[in-house]
């Protein structure tokens, strides 16, 4: 079930049905029982879109991953190879199919010389489709193995953008920041115009086009170029979206950098949430009876869907992770005192009422426990043990009834004191030093990625640092984690992350204070119990990519002139002509739709102070995101690496 993608404005089930229809004419065309075999990335993405019972009803009986060797025996008529266009899987694809003909060749030569003929199988039909586009170079590849004419069908299933939320879109590009940025490839900005020449046949002509980057004027000038190519063969909508601005990820590089602070964005963090989906350490999730004296405990990680659908997640998922202990303590109240109602049912009717409410109050206690113990699983790595400590609660799963017990928040001062270093960074602290702390964490070999998103945050803080402290940072971490590690600090000079002070001014500071980066506000708006800011989001720092949203839709990037003209690549506007009769008559207070679209990656915590502009009651705008990938800093810095290491926590 997919009805959460119709909760926002704009009705995102629409592109999933249209997905799920191209889905089905592709499985039609192979007639008879069919076998897939998954690029195992794809598993995910296409979980977003279809269930194993859609498959089940287009004749798929099994399923497999990719994988070197022969694939696994099935009595089927077809096996389909579900893939990205890439070479090093057209290797697989090919030693499959090759050991796949010499077993059945052997196997019907023993069969005649024994005179088994009635047990031959027939030969198996091979299929492959490509996702996101068809790939002459795989195909090439293909035909240098001696394979490509054992498959009787070869296309394409054009997956550009995925709905994941009702407000939310992605592509799942995992390598889109490094391609573009490092590697100077552009396909993934095809691919992003593409999806948006798709989107707007579903639901409209964009008729503004606002943008800031190299990327964005790249998306822009593709998209308008299509547009005029396919002129005449599209049918007219009635626009939903407004405005679509298109955002380099490069223009704000500070943000995914910076640990997110949200509910959703600590998940992800800490876990990593990936195609809407967390998995957990299982302990606090174990449901054990008291004799059992807590043995047999799960081993398998916990996993958990993450998103609108439920209705307790939808509701904290945004908060700042300091007000989630409140909301959780409220919600576990009113579901006591609901379940407590039963005793005032007198009548039969009364009764029937209450029982038919019963599976509702279930789901949503069931809800409540899981979210208190990941609130309990991330509280163990950010709590705070100075000062100031924050009441959490959990669910006693031992009794019927939701029982609340405050727990203390213990200790994380490795959490804290990295928190630290970021704020004094983002709020210009000693920029142009050598930071104690990373010297520090460098000696004690903690995570390189950690160092590596400190390191690249100062630098970017400072715009660029002195030759000599950027020297003095890379020894240490050549030094102490491997020359290896060569390659990844010339791939974050390369993309700007990490580079040395060219004579230019710092104009960091100037945009933190024009465009009111940090906020100095009270400690309530801060812990983000009552905030008033999209700075909630980071404890003080508002995202820059979501300021310039903000600033678009009032009171206009006029107004930011200047500052824009520090900020890397071209900002540009554009306007898409409408079809007579289809301009858009806007009723007496209502809001406009902007379709916000981050190259290069968003992170939860943009998102969600995206979602808290579209909720303010004078913002006058409601935003759909789009993204080629979501990430985090953990993520992030991962794609650009040559080595990739163990994750931040």
């Amino acid at each position: 079930m997919a009805s959460h993608l119709s909760y926002s404005r704009v009705n995102l089930n629409i592109l999933r049905e249209a997905a799920r229809k191209d889905l089905r004419e592709f499985l039609d065309k192979c007639s008879g029982s069919k076998a897939i075999v998954w690029d195992e990335y794809l598993t995910g993405p296409f979980g977003l879109i279809a269930q194993y019972s859609l498959l089940k009803e287009h004749e798929v009986e099994k399923m497999f991953t990719l994988k070197g060797g022969h694939i696994p025996s099935a009595a089927v008529k077809n096996i389909v190879f579900f893939v990205r266009p890439r070479l090093e899987l057209m290797d697989i694809i090919a030693e499959n199919i090759a050991r796949f003909n010499y077993i059945h060749s052997h196997l019907c030569n023993l069969y005649i010389q024994n005179k088994c003929e009635d047990k031959l199988q027939p030969p198996r039909d091979f299929h492959i489709l490509f996702v996101p586009r068809r790939s002459l170079l795989c195909e090439q590849r293909l035909k240098e193995k001696g394979v490509l004419n054992s498959f009787t069908n070869i296309d394409e299933y054009i997956l550009d953008l995925i709905p994941y939320d009702s407000d939310l879109l992605s592509m799942e590009s995992e390598n889109s920041f490094r391609e573009c940025y490092l590697e100077n490839d552009q396909t993934s900005l095809y691919h992003t115009a593409k999806g948006l020449m798709t989107l707007q046949a579903l639901y409209g002509t964009i008729p503004q086009i606002f943008g800031k980057g190299e990327c964005a004027r790249h998306v822009a000038n593709m998209m308008l170029r299509m547009k005029r190519e396919f002129a005449g063969t599209l049918i007219p909508t009635l626009p939903v979206f407004d405005t679509l601005l298109l955002l380099d990820r490069n223009v704000d590089l500070l943000t995914p950098l910076a640990t997110q602070l949200t509910y959703e964005g600590l998940i992800d963090e800490v876990y990593g949430i990936t195609n809407g989906y967390v998995k957990l350490p299982p302990e606090k999730f174990a449901q054990k009876k008291q004799e059992e004296g807590g043995k047999d405990l799960p081993t398998e990680p916990k996993k958990l869907p993450l998103n609108s659908a439920e209705e307790l997640y939808a509701e904290i998922r945004d908060k700042n992770f300091n007000a989630v202990g409140a909301a959780l303590s409220k919600k576990a109240k009113i579901i006591s005192a609901a379940f407590e109602e039963r005793h005032n049912a007198k009548t039969v009717g009364e009764i029937k009422q209450f029982v038919s409410q019963l599976p509702h109050m279930q789901a949503a206690r069931s809800s409540l426990a899981n979210h208190t113990s990941i609130a309990e699983l991330v509280k163990d790595i950010t709590s705070k043990s100075k000062k100031q400590s924050y009441l959490f609660i959990f669910v006693s799963r031992n009794s019927r009834s939701v029982i609340l017990n405050s727990v203390l928040m213990q200790t994380s001062e490795v959490f804290f004191e990295n928190l630290t270093v970021e704020q004094e960074f983002m709020t210009g602290v000693d920029t142009d030093k050598v930071c104690t702390y990373i010297e520090d964490c460098i000696a004690q070999k903690d995570p390189l990625i950690k160092i590596l998103r400190l390191v690249c945050m100062q630098s970017v803080c400072n715009n660029g640092l002195k030759q000599k402290l950027l020297d003095y940072y890379k020894r240490e971490i050549i030094q102490t984690y491997g020359y290896e590690h060569i390659l990844t600090l010339n791939n974050l000079e390369k993309v700007g992350l990490l580079k040395p002070q060219s004579t230019m001014r710092n104009n960091y500071p100037t945009i933190r204070k024009t465009l009111k980066l940090w906020m100095e506000d009270t400690n309530e708006q801060a812990c983000g119990f009552n905030p008033n800011d999209i700075s909630y989001v980071y404890s003080g720092y508002a995202p820059l990519s979501v300021r310039l949203t903000q600033l678009l839709a009032r009171p206009g990037w006029r107004s930011i002139e200047e500052v824009l003209k520090m900020l890397p690549g071209p900002h540009f506007e554009e306007r898409q002509q409408l079809p007579a009769g289809l301009h858009k008559k806007r009723q007496p207070g209502e809001n406009r739709t902007t379709l916000v679209f981050f190259l290069g990656g968003v992170t939860y915590a943009e998102i969600a102070a995206l979602r808290f502009l579209s909720q303010m009651e004078d913002g006058g705008t409601e935003y759909i995101i789009a993204t080629t990938k979501l990430i985090n800093g953990t993520s992030w810095i991962k794609s650009l690496m040559d080595h990739p290491e163990a994750p931040l926590f």
